[in-house]
């Protein structure tokens, strides 16, 4: 009998695990799999160094275009590049863009 389950294994070249591929969900449910509201190194430097926002941060780091963003909140480009400029969003605004880019609000809020 062949269990479901909710992961997938790939095999590398030599015929052995080498990764394993979990749903987002189960992923964040797991030990140290997920660390709440975390924010890479990488975010934060290149929001301070180029002053930048976390949202435009975030969206660069995870390799987005203003236009993938908006496509996903379903808004036009521009106006989600001015939602990138606010300096203090509204909880509203960090909502959608949080959930667009498959973050925590708190990533988003620093």
């Amino acid at each position: 009998m062949n269990a479901r389950t909710e992961f997938q294994i790939i095999v590398g070249k030599d015929g052995k695990p080498a990764f394993v591929v979990v749903p987002y969900d189960q992923f964040r449910r797991m030990r140290g799999g997920f660390t709440h509201g975390t924010v890479p190194n990488e975010v934060v430097n290149v929001s301070f160094e180029r002053g930048i926002s976390p949202m435009a941060a975030w969206r660069e780091h995870l390799g987005l275009t203003q236009a993938d963003v908006a496509d996903r909140i379903g808004i036009t480009q521009a106006a989600y590049a001015q939602m990138e400029r606010v300096k203090q969003p509204r909880k509203a605004t960090l909502e959608k863009v949080s959930a667009a880019l498959g973050l925590e609000v708190e990533q988003l809020r620093w």
